[in-house]
């Protein structure tokens, strides 16, 4: 099973993403985290990126599209992976076509913008542990502090009410496209993102089936 996940910053892509990890054995594809360990090992490419991000520049689709190529042969593919964060755009789209044959379903996690800065402006994040809370729908049980490793929380520098605004920008003029461009490839399966997210879980299942 071949999925992507679409959805606007704090849309819950990251919480269904685990969910369906969990349910279905698949692989999770983080492009950001993936970007993120090329730089941290020091690898040619992860130069490349790394001299691209200090100059303020977008990381290029065939650098991307590289390390998707690379990651997809590993072993945990094998019964099939989520991709989080890519396609961005439409054009990416059309390259993870030619290079996999085209996915089995694209998960629109859809809800109103303002919903939306709610969530990101309620976000905090442990600078330890990396574990993450909402202090609207999943606040951590002493404020402030981490469940997991007791380490004082954090907002991240991007989940301001104005990095909000632009990100959710970003998201509408190069992402939002996909939902029409999966759509007409009969793959799109947009759930109700203001439900909680166990109930968007089990639309989403509902939707692929019980086995991968």
């Amino acid at each position: 099973m071949k999925l992507v996940l679409i959805g606007a910053p704090a849309a819950g892509k990251g919480t269904q993403a685990r969910k369906l990890i969990a349910k279905y054995s698949l692989a999770y594809i983080s492009t950001g985290d993936m970007l993120r360990e090329e730089v941290a090992k020091g690898t040619e490419l992860g130069k490349q990126v790394k001299s691209v991000m200090a100059s303020g520049g977008l990381v290029s689709d065939e650098m991307i599209i590289a390390i998707v190529k690379e990651r997809i042969k590993a072993d945990d593919c094998k019964n099939g992976f989520i991709l989080d964060g890519f396609p961005r755009t439409v054009v990416q789209a059309q390259k993870l076509d030619e290079l996999i044959g085209g996915i089995d379903k694209a998960i629109y996690i859809n809800a109103p913008d303002e919903v939306m800065l709610e969530r990101i402006t309620a976000r905090e994040t442990c600078p330890k542990c990396g574990a993450s809370y909402n202090k609207i729908s999943m606040p951590s049980k002493v404020k402030g502090i981490c469940d997991v490793c007791g380490d004082e929380l954090v907002q991240r520098k991007d989940d301001t009410l104005e990095a909000g605004k632009a990100r959710l920008a970003t998201f509408h003029s190069q992402s939002e496209p996909l939902v029409g461009y999966y759509e007409k490839q009969g793959r799109l399966f947009e759930v109700d993102g203001l439900k909680g997210a166990d109930s968007v879980f089990s639309d989403i299942v509902a939707e692929l089936g019980e086995k991968a």
